[in-house]
């Protein structure tokens, strides 16, 4: 019995022909778009709504969630940066100079959600500057998010013509 085989064809490697590629596409941008620096979309709309006991506690939130992303930041910047980079660097190669199209399927799930990284950095940087109390803070989590479903719009349609394009090539060669 050949392992290998074996796991190979439990597992399909042709990525975007498998629905749970695209299933867990879907969730990690719905999830994202739902929890806003690390606070549910509903305890935003509640604390602008009621004000009072459930804007400190959204206040108090995003100070915690930013103030830990910050501090990770700080402290370990240049190890994820370098850490980022080899891993881009190591799903680009193997994406398309080894023509793997798991690599690719990743790497397609991998660059938005960097890019969606920065945005996060950028608006806690923008919180702990001044706009993390009342309206600014609201505004501020609005446009986050509105920027973060736009990214992930952005994302799953670049990926679906790739991989549209890829299940024709299969089909065509193969």
């Amino acid at each position: 019995m050949d392992w290998y085989n074996v796991i190979f064809e439990l597992i399909d490697m042709r990525s975007f022909s498998n629905l749970w590629y695209w299933i867990v596409l879907a969730v990690l941008w719905s999830t994202a778009s739902h929890w806003v620096l690390g606070v549910p979309f509903d305890m935003i709309s509640r604390a602008k709504r009621q004000g009072g006991a459930a804007q400190d506690d959204l206040e108090t939130m995003v100070r915690i969630n930013t103030g830990r992303m910050l501090c990770i930041v700080r402290t370990t910047g240049s190890w994820l940066v370098a850490f980022w980079a080899f891993m881009l660097t190591m799903l680009v190669l193997l994406g398309f100079a080894y023509d793997i199209e798991f690599a690719q399927a990743v790497l397609f799930l991998y660059v938005p959600f960097s890019v969606l990284m920065l945005l996060s950095l950028r608006t806690s940087l923008m919180i702990e500057a001044g706009e993390g109390q009342g309206e600014a803070l609201h505004r501020c989590l609005h446009r986050h998010r509105l920027s973060t479903q736009i990214l992930g719009m952005i994302s799953i349609f670049v990926t679906s013509l790739f991989g549209m394009y890829q299940n024709m090539q299969i089909g065509v060669l193969g």
